[in-house]
């Protein structure tokens, strides 16, 4: 019989069943490998506390920290009329600040005895706020022993010793974590090294053994930052190999190189163009063009600030394959969406997607629209049209990607919004075309650099950072409602004049208000009061609107529950002008183009994120006459959530502003949100300020994979890509 490897052993055989239950179902750790790779998320020293000043809201924390004071209250309660109800309350101070600990019932007996002044103890549990208090209400607690000894010596090693503080969860604290590492920590001499040897004396980067060691039983800050170098380098590099081999792999396909006619449909097109083109926008097309022209799949991605000019980049793309005898087809994340593509591409091109029609143009091809919602005749007639070949360009949603669909000869690919789309998608989508047709991605979200060489580190990038000439600026401002009521109320008098320019405004609210839970969803978390109502909602705003301070303007509503005809009707209302303000959700975040709004109220702005904001305010100022955004928000001044909106308010580029979201959210969130899998499984690699390990990482990865495409002379490297492929493989499934 075969021995489980160290690193595989179940945690149920070494930790015991309860503790491995409760390791699985809330830390998503299974065997003793896992376990060694849960890191420290920081590290105390005995001798100096942690800072009880920054604790944040609604998280569970662990802190070090001295006994201050502590008191018994006795006090009448339903549960004890007589008096007899007991709380104790502990007061603890680190000395940048202090908390309050609160035990009640048959609770306060032991710390009571336990916590006396003087006492230091780690404290674990969830940040909660009473009476503008911090408070801690029934944390878990490890007495400090050991500062009683006489020998100095000892007093010395306890006061320095690195106290490891792990991500913890209200089942299980970070001490008790510490502890079965350290019962699992001889198995990491087991670990086997994914770097390859001389990429690791050449870094002078110390042994995956010894790195785990030091990550979870430090002497010194030395070892924690020996540990972190070494353990950042395997996170990226095993990445950008998975990313490396990716890109070979799809280098080997086979594909129709695809080069429009001379005087074709893009020449037709580029002909009936009102304006030129900006250098930025032909440098990108030059950059598709040649990608298009070679025999093996384009895979690109194109960034570009909102307005930029993306689809009109990936319509001429899409217009050079249709010249080239081949289809395309469009791929947007919501109907909304790919209906408003649908219409303005066909604006676009005029008599040219009239193809085979009376009147339409000898050049011309069909320009059909594939959604979930179309009736049974018109989806029946879009897929005869795509399977003849009759249709050129489709432009649709998931529903593209079904089974029944079937294309008369697919050679493009353009993905709008891809942080929507996981790989599998777009994999689903390539398979279509009976070689891989090749694939454009476009995103609106800015990313910097390095998210770019990992998440999407597949695809090779285009940017495109100049906006068109006739964009307007867009002023934005944060409206602070609580602290300033009458602020709010200028807001509003400033769309009326907007409206009485002859221009019209967007009002964004984060829900629709149709919700039957909504009382119960309120969130429980207590920043401010603003925290505990319900996120303001689409339907109670435009009532109170249209009643009160825009009371006589043509005001409707759009969200993402309303029947696709009639969120199509209320979106042409809207374009043609016939509507003054659209009270909507998110839905308008991406692509709604009507030129003539050039306002835009969000309320509750805090609950959006940096990017989103970005996104909506991209819809305003796109005519000749400038935008404005209020930026609507009752957050205290000094929270971090207005201190996000003030970074939004005060710039316009994007880059930047993708910059600050990341550093203020934890990269996960951003990688997870951005594919799916196992680009959330970066623990210590951060990265933005990880830029250089990244490029450079990705380097050594393309030189590996191209000697050694199935890395056979690298069995280490083999097993950690396994692993790695393993968890984005069940991660996805999963999110299916």
């Amino acid at each position: 019989m075969d021995l489980v490897p160290a690193l595989e052993e179940p945690l149920k055989k070494v930790l015991g069943p309860a503790t491995a239950k409760v390791m699985a179902e809330h830390l998503g750790l299974h065997s003793v490998g896992d376990l060694l790779h849960h890191y420290p998320r920081r590290y105390e020293e005995r001798g100096q506390l942690t800072h009880l000043a920054d604790l944040p809201m609604d998280e569970h924390v662990t802190v070090v920290a001295q006994v201050a004071d502590a008191r018994l209250h006795t006090f009448a309660s339903a549960k004890a009329p007589r008096g007899k109800g007991q709380r104790l309350e502990v007061t603890i101070t680190d000395g940048s600040g202090r908390l309050q600990l609160v035990f009640f019932g048959h609770g306060v007996h032991k710390p009571h005895k336990e916590l006396l002044p003087g006492t230091r103890a780690m404290f674990a549990g969830k940040v909660s706020l009473f009476n503008r208090r911090l408070q801690l209400a029934h944390p878990a607690y490890e007495l400090l022993r050991g500062a009683d000894d006489d020998a100095a010596e000892a007093v010395e090693t306890w006061a320095g010793a690195l106290i490891p503080i792990y991500p913890a969860t209200a089942k299980l604290e970070s001490w008790k974590i510490g502890k079965a590492i350290q019962t699992v920590l001889p198995s990491a001499q087991e670990a086997v090294d994914p770097l390859p040897e001389s990429l690791r004396e050449g870094r002078g980067l110390v042994p995956l053994p010894e790195a785990l060691l030091k990550i979870h039983r430090p002497h010194t800050k030395a070892d924690i930052a020996d540990a972190h170098a070494r353990l950042k380098w395997d996170e990226a590099f095993v990445l950008q190999v998975a990313l490396a081999r990716r890109r070979h792999a799809d280098a080997q396909l086979p594909a129709v190189p695809r080069k429009p006619a001379p005087d074709g449909l893009l020449s037709a097109f580029d002909d009936r163009l009102p304006f030129t083109l900006t250098d930025g926008q032909q440098k990108v097309s030059k950059e598709i063009f040649d990608d298009l022209a070679t025999d093996h799949p384009m895979h690109r991605l194109l960034q570009g600030e909102v307005g930029s000019g993306k689809t009109m980049v990936a319509l001429r793309a899409m217009l050079a394959v249709v010249d080239a005898g081949g289809q395309a087809a469009m791929l947007a994340p919501t109907e909304v969406l790919a209906q408003q593509h649908h219409r303005s591409i066909v604006e676009m091109m005029g008599e040219l997607a009239e193809g085979g029609m009376l009147g339409g143009s000898e050049h011309g091809t069909k320009v059909v629209l594939l959604t979930g919602s179309m009736g049974t005749a018109a989806r029946r007639q879009a897929m005869l049209d795509l399977v003849t070949g009759e249709a050129g360009i489709v432009i649709g949603t998931h529903a593209l990607i079904e089974d029944k669909v079937q294309f008369h000869d697919l050679g493009l690919v353009v993905v709008d919004e891809q942080h929507r789309f996981g790989v599998e998608q777009r994999d689903a989508l390539r398979g279509k075309g009976k070689q891989p047709p090749h694939l454009l991605v476009m995103t609106a979200t800015p990313i910097p650099r390095t998210v770019a060489m990992t998440v999407f580190g597949d695809l090779e990038t285009s940017v495109l950072d100049q906006l068109p000439a006739g964009r307007s600026p867009i002023a934005s401002h944060v409206v602070p409602a609580a602290d300033k009521p009458h602020f709010l109320t200028r807001a509003w008098e400033r769309v009326r004049e907007e409206v009485e320019n002859g221009h019209q405004a967007y009002v964004v609210c984060p829900r629709i208000g149709d919700e039957e839970e909504d009382s119960k969803k309120a969130r429980k978390s207590a920043e401010d009061e603003a925290e505990k109502r319900p996120p303001l909602a689409v339907l109670d705003i435009a009532d109170q609107l249209s009643k009160g301070p825009l009371s006589g303007l043509g005001v409707e509503v759009l969200h993402g529950r309303m029947h696709p005809d009639d969120k199509d009707a209320v979106m042409r209302r809207f374009a043609a002008g016939e509507t003054h303000v659209l009270v909507a959700t998110t839905v308008i975040e991406v692509g709604v183009n009507v030129p003539n709004a050039t306002a835009m109220v969000i309320m509750d702005a805090d609950r959006f994120g940096v990017s989103q904001l970005h996104q909506l305010r991209g819809r305003v100022g796109r005519g000749s006459a400038a935008g404005l955004c209020l930026l609507v928000s009752e957050m205290p001044e000094a929270s971090p959530a207005r201190q996000r909106l003030t970074a939004v308010a005060s710039t316009l580029d994007g880059f930047e502003l993708s910059r600050i979201d990341l550093e203020q959210r934890r990269e996960g969130d951003v990688l997870g949100q951005a594919q799916s899998g196992a680009r959330t499984s970066l623990r210590v690699l951060a990265v933005i300020e990880d830029e250089e390990i990244i490029a450079e990482a990705r380097q050594e990865a393309t030189a590996v994979v191209e000697a050694d495409p199935e890395l056979t002379r690298l069995p280490g490297l083999r097993t950690a890509l396994d692993a790695l492929l393993d968890e984005e493989r069940e991660q996805y499934l999963e999110k299916g």
